[in-house]
């Protein structure tokens, strides 16, 4: 159950969003009432529209889909609508991030970057003691 306070929440928030639900001679069919289901599985907040050929209000169909689909009637007015449902998916709690320490994660970083210095340097050296025995193989068989 909303609070009217929340419901006229709802209904600010219903002003600036468009018509996507409509209401034709056939009233409210299961077709309707599936579009409306996945529409308020999308957003919580629906606004829907009761064509002339309809033999109903709009009261009438927002009542209707509404207990169809488990959502509540927020406003009727004139030929519009608008329902609402609260959906647990959009409510998630965002996982809880791991704390950092900043100092730390800079020691790490620099020892890493210390540790990739040390193993460039290394094999730096490393081909270049490599290809100073190579030279003096070449050196020492040439002179025989």
């Amino acid at each position: 159950m909303l609070t009217s306070k929340r419901r006229a929440e709802l209904r600010a928030e219903a002003n600036g969003i468009d018509t996507t639900l409509m209401v034709g001679k056939e009233g409210v069919s299961e077709s309707v009432v599936a579009q409306a289901e996945t529409q308020l599985k999308a957003r919580e907040l629906v606004k829907g529209r009761v064509l002339e050929s309809a033999l109903m209000t709009s009261r009438e169909a927002a009542d209707a889909i509404c207990e169809a689909t488990g959502a509540e009637g927020i406003q009727a007015v004139g030929s519009k609508f608008v329902i609402y449902r609260y959906n647990l998916d959009k409510h998630q709690p965002p996982k809880p991030q791991p704390k950092v320490n900043p100092v730390r994660r800079g020691v790490q970083k620099r020892r890493a970057q210390a540790k990739r210095e040390k193993q460039r340097r290394e094999e730096y050296f490393h081909e270049a003691a490599v290809k100073a025995a190579i030279e003096r193989r070449k050196n020492g068989q040439s002179g025989k």
